[in-house]
């Protein structure tokens, strides 16, 4: 039974009916047995949502589109995680102060690696340029590629993230030629595009796609995307988004708790939600 000394944990977004960090969070915070309260809020403002977690005493937010950038001036301290890439998908309150941190980096590795997909080495091409893009992508740097391309629809976003990690090692970005598909080992898709309910989108041409190549989609809602029933079709290693979701979801559970996560819990839990809502 939650008490006023519950500590209280939210997700703050717009839109954010469709949310599942208050099922995955809450699961886990259960299984654990941790009196903790998660909660979604839907925010359109994100300096209202930083005043009220400083007024209320709020242990930590999930941040979702559209403040994973927007929330950023008014935090009091970024991890390294958020002053490189800019993205900011978590924030702690730790003792006043708010401390805002970047955990789907980090989550897209692990469940690369969990996949049995080492992105260490490798050529690869990412699709966007947006919040979800940076992150994977200084993740992705973080974890020893051996080049990186971009698919992006907004020019000024690639130019912006290209500087950014070229700063951090000189010309590990390259231009994506029109052969340059033939050459890449792992395709990111870090777009929106295939999400629901727009479910027929493909992030590329499908000729791209080579059983030589592992692809990984960040949507996970459907689970399976076209892009990935297309990729499997050609013999592809596919890696679907639940994986992501739910290890970023779990890096997350630990900084706001210090408790070590149920992971297993929280993949299943995200899996069996979505499968079931596909199901209707």
């Amino acid at each position: 039974m939650h008490t006023a000394r519950t500590p209280l944990l939210a997700v703050i977004g717009n839109p954010i009916e469709h949310s599942l960090s208050p099922l995955i969070h809450g699961t886990a915070l259960a299984h654990a047995g941790l009196d903790y309260a998660y909660v979604a809020f839907r925010v359109t403002q994100a300096h209202e949502a930083i005043a009220a977690m400083r007024a209320l005493g709020l242990r930590g937010f999930s941040v979702t589109i559209p403040h994973k950038e927007t929330i950023i001036p008014y935090l009091d301290r970024l991890d390294a995680s958020v002053e490189r890439c800019r993205s900011c998908n978590t924030v702690v309150n730790d003792d006043g102060r708010l401390v805002g941190y970047s955990t789907d980096g980090p989550g897209a590795v692990r469940a690369l690696r969990s996949a049995g997909c080492e992105p260490g080495g490798k050529d690869v091409l990412v699709v966007g340029t947006g919040g979800a893009a940076r992150a994977v992508s200084f993740a992705l740097l973080d974890a020893g590629i051996r080049s990186l391309r971009f698919r992006a629809e907004v020019a000024s976003q690639c130019a912006a993230l290209t500087r950014d990690l070229n700063a951090l090692r000189p010309g590990i970005v390259v231009d994506l030629t029109p052969e340059a598909h033939r050459e890449i080992q792992l395709l990111v898709n870090a777009s929106p595009v295939g999400m629901h309910p727009h479910v027929e989108a493909m992030p590329i041409p499908a000729e791209w796609l080579r059983k030589e190549l592992a692809v990984f989609d960040v949507v996970y809602n459907p689970i399976t995307t076209c892009l990935l029933s297309e990729a499997r079709a050609k013999g592809c290693l596919t890696i679907d988004g639940v994986g992501m979701f739910a290890e970023q979801a779990a890096l997350q559970f630990e900084l706001f708790t210090g408790a070590d996560a149920p992971r297993e819990i929280m993949h299943r839990t995200v899996r069996e939600a979505l499968e079931t809502a596909g199901q209707r």
